[in-house]
C-alpha cells in the first residue's frame, strides 16, 4: 500500500503545483481561466460583483494549489499524515494576496471584465 500513498500523493502535490502561485507560468492557462469561469457564474447572478468574484476566484485557486501541494508532499514524505495547521494556511494565505494584486490591476484596467462585454453589442 506504500506505492498507493506515494501515487495519491504524488497526484495531489502535482496538481496543487499547477494550481499554485509557485507554477506563475502557467496561471494564464489553468488559475486565470477558473477564476474567470467562477467570477462568469457568480455574475450570472450578481454582476455588479464580477471583479470581486474574479479575484476571489482566482485567489481560492492558488490557496487550494498550495493546501493540496503540501498535503501530497506530506503523503509522499512522512509516514504519518500531519495536520494542516493554521500557521501553514496563514503563509498560503500571504502567497496568495501576493498575487492577488496582480488580478486586481487586471480587472482594474479593463483587460478582464465580464463575458457579455467581450461579445460585440446588438442594435435593434
Amino acid at each position: 500500500m506504500l506505492w498507493k500513498r506515494k501515487l495519491t500523493g504524488s497526484t495531489l502535490a502535482f496538481i496543487g503545483f499547477m494550481l499554485s502561485p509557485l507554477s506563475w507560468w502557467n496561471d494564464l492557462f489553468v488559475n486565470v481561466p477558473l477564476a474567470l469561469a467562477f467570477a462568469w457564474v457568480v455574475s450570472l447572478f450578481w454582476p455588479a460583483v464580477f471583479g470581486a468574484s474574479f479575484v476571489l476566484g482566482y485567489w481560492l485557486t492558488n490557496i487550494l494549489g498550495l493546501v493540496l501541494m503540501q498535503k501530497g508532499a506530506q503523503q509522499v514524505l512522512s509516514g504519518e499524515p500531519k495536520p494542516y495547521t493554521r500557521r501553514q494556511l496563514a503563509g498560503d494565505i500571504g502567497i496568495s494576496l501576493a498575487y492577488t494584486l496582480l488580478i486586481i490591476a487586471l480587472v482594474k484596467h479593463g483587460v478582464l471584465k465580464p463575458l457579455p462585454d467581450y461579445l460585440p453589442q446588438r442594435t435593434p
